[in-house]
């Protein structure tokens, strides 16, 4: 009976001495829980690029991790800007002042993440952009709490545009959204293109979320230029390309660079469309055996395979939940520091390293979309052409503009 007692009484202060540990643990991280908010576009012209299924990624990121993090449940919510930067605003404030949101991920839209990285940095509270390319957001925008994850409108430039460049693209002209995006990009892929020796012979600008591109695509084609090169993304970009084959202009000896292309418009498209395009992109489902078993399972869960921006944001929330376990806190200051600092190797990439000017720098990887007889199932879509090893994809930071050090 004693031995007993005594059994019973040990079992119950490990028990309590358990559960005090988790107790403290939980203690570190802000009101019991993390709460990571993913905050995209999920109606309009960049649903398919990132949209739900960049949220169907950041959960997946969360389960693999085991849901917990420090003793403390991790929540994900998420909301749609609409490509606005007033209610992409509006929503981060919300979350930020109100209901307990430690982080901002995704972020499609330059213009909405350069809002919202301001308004974290105001607050400081961590966001990591996974859906914009804008190197301002790490360049004169730059944030200590702020970072930029799957690619960036530099690594576009020196992909898709120095290809072309090599193959004999030396006149280009410009088709470019009128937005911070837009601009970022032409004025990135320019300056590869006129350091190479060739010229940019003109460019229109247009608003977003246009459907008629026909007088953009006549000016382009009337130009003369070699290359027309489309500033754009998503469905922009997929529409683009339809209408420039009703007027034939690939078939009248100008080629299309897509500069900002994806697996998820490559599959909208179709393959008959977008064959023979040659495109950038961080991640390809079938590039290894890693990337094979997270789109099989992303495939699995949702359908379809996943393209940069979704598995960019698995990264980008599974590197915050290492960074808040190794810190034992959520506080913004030691989980950014460790964020600069750990090493990125997950499914979505390998050896990447984050700068001081927040910049995530990885390889990216040349692709061209596959004729439709070359492919062998449903998303079997790109030829491999070249890896662009991370240092000259990206700015360094000291050629950023990013005063941070």
């Amino acid at each position: 009976m004693k031995l007993t007692h005594l059994v019973s009484t040990a079992l119950l202060a490990a028990t309590a001495m358990t559960a005090g540990v988790l107790s403290a643990n939980a203690a570190d991280i802000s009101d019991g829980k993390i709460k990571i908010g993913i905050l995209n576009d999920q109606s309009g012209v960049y649903a398919d690029f990132g949209g739900k299924w960049s949220v169907e990624a950041a959960k997946m990121a969360v389960e693999d991790f085991g849901g917990k993090v420090q003793g403390a449940p991790i929540e994900i919510v998420d909301a749609d800007h609409q490509n606005k930067a007033d209610i992409a605003s509006n929503i981060a404030r919300k979350w930020y002042d109100t209901e307990q949101v430690d982080a901002i991920m995704e972020l499609t839209t330059s213009s909405v993440a350069l809002a919202v990285q301001g308004i974290s940095e105001e607050k400081k509270k961590i966001d990591i952009v996974t859906g914009a390319a804008t190197t301002d957001l790490t360049g004169k925008a730059c944030s200590p709490y702020g970072f930029h994850w799957a690619y960036d409108t530099h690594s576009q430039a020196v992909g898709t545009g120095g290809a072309l460049v090599k193959q004999g693209g030396d006149s280009w002209y410009f088709i470019t959204v009128d937005y911070a995006f837009g601009h970022s990009l032409e004025e990135q892929t320019t300056k590869f293109i006129e350091d190479k020796g060739g010229k940019v012979l003109g460019d229109v600008l247009y608003p977003l979320g246009a459907t008629d591109y026909s007088s953009f695509l006549l000016q382009a084609q009337s130009s003369g230029a070699k290359v027309i090169g489309l500033a754009n993304a998503g469905l922009d970009t997929s529409n683009s390309i339809k209408q420039a084959a009703e007027f034939g202009i690939v078939q009248g000896g100008q080629r299309l660079a897509a500069l900002l292309f994806t697996l998820a418009e490559v599959h909208g498209l179709g393959l008959k469309a977008a064959q023979g395009v040659v495109l950038t992109e961080a991640y390809y489902w079938d590039r290894d055996d890693k990337s094979r078993e997270f789109g099989e399972r992303f495939l699995k869960r949702t359908g379809r395979m996943p393209n940069m921006i979704q598995a960019g944001t698995y990264s980008a929330v599974m590197q915050y939940l290492k960074a808040v376990d190794k810190a034992g806190t959520d506080a913004t200051e030691p989980v950014a520091k460790l964020l600069h600092e750990m090493p990125v190797n997950d499914v979505f990439t390998q050896n990447g390293k984050v700068q001081a000017d927040g910049s995530m720098v990885h390889d990216m990887y040349l692709f061209q979309v596959k004729k439709p007889e070359e492919s062998k199932r449903d998303w079997d879509y790109y030829t491999y052409l070249a890896t662009i090893p991370g240092d000259e994809a990206y700015l360094s930071a000291s050629e950023s503009g990013c005063s941070l050090k």
